[in-house]
């Protein structure tokens, strides 16, 4: 190949590539078109608050379930329990087990019950103008949810905290936020974040502080088997996040 083929064919190889974070990717050439308009450029770390924008708005998200759902699926959550029990070995036929696949299938049901509710249900009525601007903490919320990892609980509190804004929410309506997003299949560091996201969303408070501590059955009945384990897993947005003096504060008044 003489000098200026050679030339040529480095031309087009370095025209059909392009560099993304170090890593060279191929790419088809793109025909020039007098007609072709440009579609939106991505701007460096766009996409990254998208994906926050899609967080935070999550806890706006319709519920997914309803009575009428709960109706229409308990046959066949009930059928698929009688599965398990005869791959455990078990006869579902027995007189201890007759009622157990509708008794399992109904208490599972009630403890994924957050999927037939939704925040603004609980809140569109209690959130009021207050000329407040000192911490809020309700601390101690007893929560029990399901790890979606293994289908087994996991138990603990929940402390919250928030900087009013001109705004207040009622007390109880924090316990009811916790109670919808626990009541899901769960992982505890998605629950701990959904919370505060739910709160600052609702409230636009100054900052929000949420730290939860839980015992998982799927570490202490399975696996490493460490009955005193725990997880503690914290949220903290706004002025929780940006002073550590505000952190501090929340800290120590939960840990009283």
């Amino acid at each position: 190949m003489d000098h200026a083929k050679q030339k040529q064919s480095e031309k087009q190889v370095a025209n059909s590539t392009d560099s993304v974070n170090g890593h060279v990717e191929e790419r088809a050439p793109v025909p020039k078109s007098p007609n072709r308009t440009r579609g939106p450029q991505v701007v460096p770390g766009e996409e990254t608050r998208s994906h926050s924008s899609a967080v935070m708005e999550s806890w706006k998200e319709e519920r997914t379930r309803s009575i009428e759902d709960n109706e229409m699926n308990l046959p066949s959550i009930a059928a698929a329990y009688t599965t398990i029990l005869r791959g455990l070995g078990e006869d579902p036929l027995r007189q201890g087990l007759l009622k157990t696949p509708w008794r399992a299938a109904t208490a599972m049901q009630f403890f994924t019950k957050g999927y037939q509710e939704k925040i603004s249900d609980v809140l569109n009525d209690a959130i009021f103008d207050e000329d407040h601007d000192e911490m809020v903490i309700v601390k101690d919320i007893d929560m029990f949810s399901m790890c979606e990892h293994h289908l087994v609980p996991f138990i603990g509190k929940v402390h919250i905290g928030y900087l009013p804004n001109k705004r207040v929410v009622g007390l109880s309506k924090l316990a009811r936020i916790v109670e919808i997003y626990s009541r899901r299949l769960q992982v505890q560091e998605r629950l701990t974040k959904q919370i505060a996201v739910a709160i600052t969303e609702s409230l636009q408070p100054s900052g929000v502080g949420v730290v939860i501590e839980a015992s998982h059955m799927c570490m202490v009945m399975r696996g490493v088997q460490k009955m005193n384990s725990k997880t503690v897993t914290s949220t903290m947005l706004g002025v929780f996040r940006e002073d550590p003096k505000t952190r501090e504060e929340f800290l120590k008044l939960i840990k009283d």
